[in-house]
């Protein structure tokens, strides 16, 4: 879809809907402010059609909405990256558009924008938290061998990702990893040992929270794979579960969805190791018999 998968066209016209309100316009007077027909800010609002990031920023020009963060956040679910003080502008991952599928470009725009990340992960470390050469080992086992070139494009898309941990408000994560996430010896055991060191170094940022589920923990709610729950700054509504699959990502909007998936990830972290503890288990593996 051109402006962005529909679960973000939904929740980005929600969301449009409610500034029009908060405004106290009518969609008739909306139209009329923009110099449009009814009929469009009815589609946008519904998420029915896609929205051009100039057209959200009219909007929210004509509502008097001026917060710079919330105009970052609408911009971005409508695939336009970070919103600046005058209009869209494209976020990095632009650049990488011939070389990334759409689900993956629009799983990065989510990402960048989201205040909050809750994921549980059965087989692989997360890619916020992957080191380049396990990541390299990744991306070679999932694409069949490609040529070095792209799967070096691609670690470099991986490793870009994780400045959203650094940076000035940091995304804050949560994550859930079974004791197979750790055991898997993907790379061979010199890359494994990077990797593990590498977890253990990231979760010494406040903002980084590392929950393990042992073998010994039994079986969880987490079998039946895994998934990702993005949290945005200030609007709860626009929070959205992903789950990924071989060639495809679903995204899961609905609040039974949303709650279940909620439940479900704190359920898992009680079940889990503590922060502390799950260290020192990593330590432990790392270090060897």
């Amino acid at each position: 879809m051109r402006y962005g998968p529909a679960v973000r066209r939904r929740k980005l016209g929600a969301e449009l809907r409610r500034q029009r309100e908060l405004a106290g316009m009518t969609s008739a007077e909306a139209a009329r402010r923009v110099g449009w027909h009814q009929s469009k800010v009815s589609r946008i609002e519904t998420g029915s059609s896609g929205v051009k990031p100039a057209d959200v920023a009219l909007l929210l020009d004509a509502y008097g909405v001026g917060d710079p963060e919330l105009r970052a956040l609408l911009g971005a679910l409508c695939g336009a990256g970070s919103q600046g003080p005058q209009g869209a502008r494209r976020g990095w991952w632009y650049a990488y558009r011939d070389l990334l599928p759409s689900a993956y470009l629009d799983f990065i725009s989510l990402e960048s924008e989201a205040s909050r990340l809750r994921t549980l992960e059965t087989t692989v470390v997360p890619g916020l938290l992957q080191t380049p050469a396990y990541a390299r080992a990744v991306t070679r086992a999932a694409l069949g061998d490609p040529p070095p070139e792209q799967v070096e494009e691609l670690v470099r898309v991986r490793m870009a990702r994780q400045s959203v941990l650094r940076g000035r408000r940091p995304l804050e994560l949560c994550a859930v990893l079974d004791e197979a996430v750790l055991r898997h010896q993907v790379g061979g055991p010199e890359v494994m040992a990077g990797q593990l060191a590498h977890l253990m170094e990231t979760a010494s940022l406040r903002h980084v929270r590392l929950h393990v589920l042992p073998f010994s923990s039994g079986t969880h709610i987490g079998v039946t794979g895994p998934f990702v729950i993005f949290s945005f700054p200030r609007i709860a509504d626009l929070d959205v579960v992903v789950l990924d699959h071989l060639t495809s990502s679903l995204y899961l909007e609905r609040k039974e969805d949303l709650r279940a998936y909620s439940e479900a990830f704190t359920a898992l972290r009680a079940q889990a190791l503590s922060h502390e503890n799950s260290l020192d288990f990593i330590a432990g593996i790392n270090d060897g018999p």
